[in-house]
This record gives C-alpha cells, sequence and structure tokens, in this order.
C-alpha cells in the first residue's frame, strides 16, 4: 500500500511538474509571437537606426542591406553600386507596445517620400526608401499608411512597397555610430562618431527637408 501512496505521489508530482513546465512553454510561445521585425529603407541607414531606437516598444535596430542579389554583402559594394542593395534597418519590436502601422506611420514621415533618387544629399539607387512586406496583412497596412501620407501632403508618395528579401547586418563600424564613442577620422579631423554623425545628419540636411515636408508632424526633428 504504501509503494502505491508513493507511486501515485510521484505521478501526480510528475504532472503537476509537467502541466507547469506546459505552462511557461506556452507563455513563452506566446511572448515571442508579439515579437516581431520589419525592415524599411530610408537612405542612410545610420539616422533610421538613431530615430528608431528612440521609439518606444522598440527592442533593437539594426543597420544592413536588402533587396539585392549578392549575398552578405560589404558596406563598399552596396555603395559603389552594382549589387541591388538599399541601405536598411531591421527593427525589432514588442507589437504589444507599438504596432506595425504606427511604426510605418512615424517612417514615412521621418523620410522623402517625394524622392525617388536618393535620400537628401546622399544620391542614388543604395539610398533610395522602401517597406519591405513578409504578409498580405503588412502589405495592406503599408498601403494604407501611404495612402493617408498622400492625402496628408496633397502629394505622390513614390516610396515603395517590395516583397521581404534577405537581410545582411552591415559591419560592427556601423552600428550604432550616432552613439559611438570610438574616434574617427573626419575632413573636420578627429571625431567621436557621435558628434561625427551629428555633423553629418546636419550637413546632409536630412531634418530641415523633413521639416519642409512634414511640419510639425515631423517625428524626430530636433531630437538629435
Amino acid at each position: 500500500m504504501a509503494r502505491i501512496k508513493l507511486a501515485q505521489s510521484c505521478k501526480t508530482l510528475f504532472l503537476t511538474g509537467a502541466i507547469l513546465l506546459g505552462l511557461v512553454a506556452t507563455g513563452h510561445r506566446a511572448h515571442a509571437e508579439d515579437i516581431r521585425t520589419t525592415v524599411v529603407a530610408g537612405g542612410c541607414f545610420w539616422c533610421v537606426e538613431s530615430d528608431f531606437e528612440s521609439v518606444p516598444g522598440v527592442i533593437e535596430v539594426v543597420s544592413g542591406f536588402a533587396g539585392g542579389n549578392v549575398a552578405n554583402p560589404t558596406y563598399r559594394q552596396v555603395v559603389r553600386g552594382g549589387t541591388g542593395h538599399l541601405e536598411v534597418v531591421e527593427i525589432t519590436y514588442d507589437a504589444d507596445q507599438v504596432a506595425y502601422g504606427d511604426l510605418l506611420h512615424l517612417f514615412l514621415r521621418s523620410v522623402d517620400v517625394t524622392d525617388d533618387g536618393g535620400q537628401f544629399c546622399d544620391r542614388g539607387h543604395s539610398y533610395s526608401t522602401a517597406i519591405f512586406v513578409e504578409t498580405d496583412d503588412e502589405r495592406a497596412a503599408a498601403e494604407a499608411a501611404i495612402a493617408a501620407a498622400e492625402a496628408e501632403l496633397g502629394q505622390d508618395v513614390v516610396t515603395p512597397i517590395r516583397d521581404a528579401a534577405p537581410f545582411y547586418a552591415a559591419e560592427e563600424y556601423h552600428q550604432d555610430y550616432y552613439r559611438s564613442d570610438e574616434l574617427v577620422l573626419t575632413r573636420f579631423g578627429p571625431r567621436r562618431k557621435s558628434d561625427a554623425y551629428g555633423l553629418y545628419r546636419q550637413g546632409c540636411g536630412r531634418d530641415a527637408r523633413i521639416t519642409q515636408l512634414w511640419g510639425e508632424d515631423a517625428p524626430f526633428v530636433g531630437m538629435h
């Protein structure tokens, strides 16, 4: 009888443990389903990374390349041309805190959506804008965001919606450039990357053009 009771107790403990593990695993899966990624191209990826890492609900932003025909391209290859890639960022975000449509709203108002030849002082295909989508729902959200931007501007938005493509992270040198204390040599002499970034952003006219285009709806102007 004692053995039977012991066996039953062990079985009960086993089942209880299994249920608890199952609940933990389910909780982890549910949470993981709310952590999503999206890829957008908005010209200089340093700037887009800087902008979106300030958004509540965004977990990480990685600078990189997408949309081309060369695997694992280098920065030099992309800016030289011929790979087909755009400078992009991959945004990882918590969909419980920030909606996909809200990210697109912010993105479209952080770039010049009327310019299909590059962005600001950076010219050429690799600096053009795009929204990369993976699902029909994302495509519908992107179409709605673009329609809203066109209605607000009273102009056509030339930023295209593109099918999702492999994302390749840029070299470590480019990650978090806007806040790095590492010294680099610039035309102004040695500067911290963060200082060099500020000089570049101002000199390129990014915020000035976005303010001209979007006015008070420009979400990131004045934050840098």
